[in-house]
């Protein structure tokens, strides 16, 4: 049998094959560029919890957090709403199927509240006043009791009343008005701190009394200056109002101005309104865009009507209409239903360039189903949300960024129990 030849030897100056590439070959910078792919907050949460060197990447870069945002906005998880003001607030997601991580983060939601003390299971009585920061601001008059409570993370806060001493050296007829809630900013050395601003007038000025969870109390802030153009009653001369971008505001009932109050300052100011909206609340929502700026949106009929509050060539701040956008075709051919069905278009909320809309069959017939829609201000893209009853009174839930993601912070017992059960998920 013939002997087998033995293999020539290597050539010389040949090297041995290098070593494989790990992951603990990458730089944090190659890192953040690769998480900065990822579709959404949650598939980054996922994705940090994975690795330590990976979530070092995220934490101790506020760039690249601010980069990450600017290219993908923390996510809609769904909606509260509380439709009598009796019962326990429900839930309705929006459903994603393209992101499993989006409906992970979904499934994680305590969405029946159950952390909120209930001293009557038939009649809890709590009601939703705002959702900002992914934290809920509820109010229950049977118990004076306010609570801030995040559904994602479970934390939960009990405050009282503001002091019945907010309504002292009013003049004319005292009117409550809003609470809102105030969270930390998303790189606050103390994310979990926050504040609840409680609002009131007199016949012709504002007056605000502020919580801060720092101090644990209230402090009552002085009376505004008077408002221009009141009329002889002074009653209800404000609509509701909403947060806008670091501002409360009120628009006037009937004259064409708004009542500011910074939320930093708090200070109260005024400003024009742009005189074709006067008297015309039901038809308009002041909010701001996805770089703060501030804007007005109106719906008349299946026609947007946006306007921007800019800077003439005297640097005076105007409101300025920058477009009008019909929808009509466009909405149709999303839901299907036809012009006398819908009727016509509601602004509901305007949130970071995003304009929350419905049609108006529920406004008519509470028996009937509307559709819930979102507009972007920036791409003009119409996007269904779904189809259901409410009243109107419902709170977009969007994800707050987590503070396991952000800088030396460490996430609270609460909060690492929803993280561990997040990384555990099955997708």
């Amino acid at each position: 049998m013939a002997s087998r030849s033995k293999p020539p030897p290597p050539p010389a100056g040949t090297q041995a094959p290098a070593a494989p590439t790990t992951i603990r070959a990458l730089t944090d910078d190659l890192l953040r560029e690769i998480l900065l792919r990822l579709p959404s907050l949650p598939s980054l949460l996922r994705a940090a919890l994975a690795c330590r060197a990976f979530l070092a990447a995220v934490r101790f870069s506020p760039t690249f957090r601010r980069r990450f945002r600017a290219l993908r906005p923390p996510p809609l998880l769904g909606f509260f709403s509380d439709p009598n003001g009796t019962q326990m607030a429900s839930f309705t997601p929006v459903r994603r199927h393209s992101d499993p991580d989006i409906a992970a983060a979904v499934r994680g939601i305590d969405v029946f509240l159950t952390r909120v003390p209930c001293h009557d299971d038939v009649f809890p009585g709590w009601q939703i006043r705002e959702c900002r920061g992914g934290r809920l601001l509820l109010l229950n008059w049977d118990s004076k009791q306010i609570a801030s409570y995040n559904p994602f993370t479970r934390a939960l806060d009990l405050l009282p009343f503001p002091p019945d001493d907010i309504s002292k050296g009013h003049r004319g007829k005292f009117m409550p008005m809003s609470y809102f809630l105030i969270p930390a900013d998303d790189e606050a050395p103390n994310r979990s701190s926050f504040s609840v601003v409680y609002t009131c007038h007199d016949k012709s000025r504002v007056r605000a009394a502020v919580f801060s969870s720092a101090t644990g109390k209230w402090q009552i802030l002085p009376w505004s200056d008077p408002a221009p153009e009141q009329p002889a009653s002074g009653k209800y001369w404000l609509l509701s109002g909403n947060q806008v971008n670091g501002f409360l505001c009120w628009s006037h009932s009937w004259h064409a101005y708004q009542v500011l109050l910074d939320a930093a300052t708090l200070q109260f100011s005024f400003i024009d309104l742009p005189e074709i909206l006067k008297g015309q609340g039901h038809l308009y929502m002041t909010g701001d865009t996805k770089d703060g700026k501030l804007c007005i949106v109106a719906s008349i009929g299946f026609t947007l009507f946006i306007w921007f509050r800019r800077a003439n060539a005297e640097g005076v701040h105007k409101w300025v209409l920058e477009s009008m956008i019909p929808l009509e075709g466009e909405l149709l051919r999303a839901t299907g239903g036809s012009r006398d069905e819908h009727e016509e278009l509601k602004v509901l909320a305007i949130l970071d360039g995003i304009v929350y809309m419905c049609t108006l069959e529920t406004f008519k017939d509470a028996t009937s189903p509307c559709w819930y829609l979102t507009f972007c201000l920036e791409s003009r893209k119409l996007e269904k949300l779904f189809y259901g009853k409410t009243d109107g009174h419902f709170h977009p839930y969007i994800m707050a960024w987590p503070s396991a993601l952000i800088g030396q912070q460490k996430p609270g017992g609460q909060e690492m129990e929803i993280i561990n059960k997040f990384r555990g998920m099955h997708f």
